[in-house]
C-alpha cells in the first residue's frame, strides 16, 4: 500500500482520464510506475555508482585489464 500526494494539476488530469475511460486512478498510477521504474532504477543507481567511482570507493577496469582477468580465470 502506497499513499502519495499529487499536485492539483496532476490530480485533475488523472481524474479526467479516469472518468473518460472508466478506469481507476490507481490503474493509471500503476501503469505509469511500471512503465518508468526500469528507467528510474537505471538513472538513480547509475548516479550512485558514478559517485562511488569518483570518490575512489569503486574500481574501474580498462578493457585490457578485463581481458587479462578473463584469460586468467578461463
Amino acid at each position: 500500500m502506497v499513499t502519495l500526494r499529487l499536485p492539483e494539476t496532476v490530480e485533475a488530469r488523472l481524474n479526467h482520464l479516469a472518468a473518460a475511460t472508466g478506469r481507476t486512478k490507481s490503474f493509471y498510477i500503476r501503469e505509469a510506475l511500471m512503465k518508468h521504474l526500469d528507467e528510474m532504477e537505471d538513472i538513480y543507481l547509475s548516479e550512485r555508482t558514478l559517485e562511488r567511482i569518483r570518490s575512489g570507493k569503486e574500481k574501474v577496469l580498462t578493457s585490457d585489464e578485463v581481458e587479462k582477468l578473463l584469460a586468467v580465470e578461463h
